[in-house]
C-alpha cells in the first residue's frame, strides 16, 4: 500500500512561547466567532439536510484526546447511519455505512464545521494535529505523545491535507486497522510532531490556505 510522503517545506522556527501561545488563542476565538456567525445559514442548511437524509441526530459526538491527554467530546456533522461505530471506528473506501448527504459532506469536509463550537469552548484550535480516540493515542510512542498532546488539536493541520484520501487508501489494505496503526499512523505523527516543535501564526495561515485549496481542487 502507497502513502503520501510529500511534506511542506517551511522555514525552521523556534518553538512557540507564551506570547504566540496567546496570539493563537486570540486568532482562534475571533476565528470560530466569526465562522460560526457567518456560516450560520450554511450550519443551518446542512443540519435541515442530514435530519431529512437519514434517522438519527444531527450532530456526531465522540471522544478524543485533547491538549494535555484530557479527553473532550467532537463536533461532527452526522456522516454515518446511526450506530454504525459499534462496527468499527474506521471508514474504509465506499462504506455502507455512510449515509447519502454524508458522502458530500466528506469529500468537502463540511461535516467538520460544527468543530468551530469546540475551537470556541477552548477544547480544540482552529489548525493543530488531529484529535485521535483514545485507543489510537495508547500507540503513540512515549518519546512523542507528550510533545503531540501539548498543543490543542485543531480542525485541520499539514497530514490531513497531504492524507486527505486516507480512507480510499485504506480501502486497498488487506487489514485496514493494522495499516492505519502501522502505516498512517506513524506519518501522521511525523508531521504532529514537527507542527508541536515550531508552530507559528504565520504556518498555521499557510496551512488554512492550503486546506481551503485542497478542498476545492479535489
Amino acid at each position: 500500500m502507497s502513502l503520501p510522503d510529500s511534506r511542506p517545506v517551511l522555514p525552521c522556527c523556534a518553538p512557540a512561547g507564551h506570547g504566540s501561545r496567546a496570539l493563537k488563542r486570540v486568532f482562534d476565538i475571533v476565528a470560530s466567532s466569526l465562522g460560526l456567525l457567518l456560516l450560520a445559514p450554511l450550519l443551518i442548511a446542512v443540519a435541515l439536510w442530514v435530519k431529512a437524509d437519514s434517522p438519527g441526530p444531527v450532530f456526531f459526538r465522540q471522544l478524543r484526546v485533547g491538549r494535555g491527554g484530557v479527553l473532550f467530546r467532537i463536533h461532527k456533522f452526522r456522516t454515518m447511519q446511526v450506530g454504525a461505530e459499534g462496527r468499527g471506528q474506521l471508514t474504509v473506501g465506499a462504506d455502507a455505512r455512510v449515509t447519502g448527504a454524508g458522502r458530500l459532506l466528506r469529500k468537502t469536509k463540511l461535516d467538520e464545521l460544527p468543530q468551530l463550537i469546540d475551537v470556541l469552548l477552548g477544547d480544540m484550535s482552529v489548525v493543530g494535529p488531529r484529535p485521535e480516540v483514545p485507543k489510537y493515542v495508547a500507540h503513540y510512542p512515549d518519546e512523542v505523545k507528550a510533545l503531540v498532546l501539548s498543543v490543542r488539536p485543531g480542525i485541520t493541520d499539514w497530514a490531513s491535507i497531504r492524507m486527505i484520501d486516507e480512507n480510499e487508501i485504506l480501502g486497498g489494505a488487506d487489514n485496514p486497522e493494522r495499516a492505519y496503526i502501522e502505516e498512517i499512523l506513524p506519518q501522521k505523527l511525523d508531521y504532529c510532531v514537527r507542527y508541536a516543535q515550531s508552530h507559528s501564526l504565520l504556518e498555521d495561515l499557510q496551512i488554512i490556505m492550503a486546506t481551503l485549496l485542497k478542498i476545492i481542487t479535489r
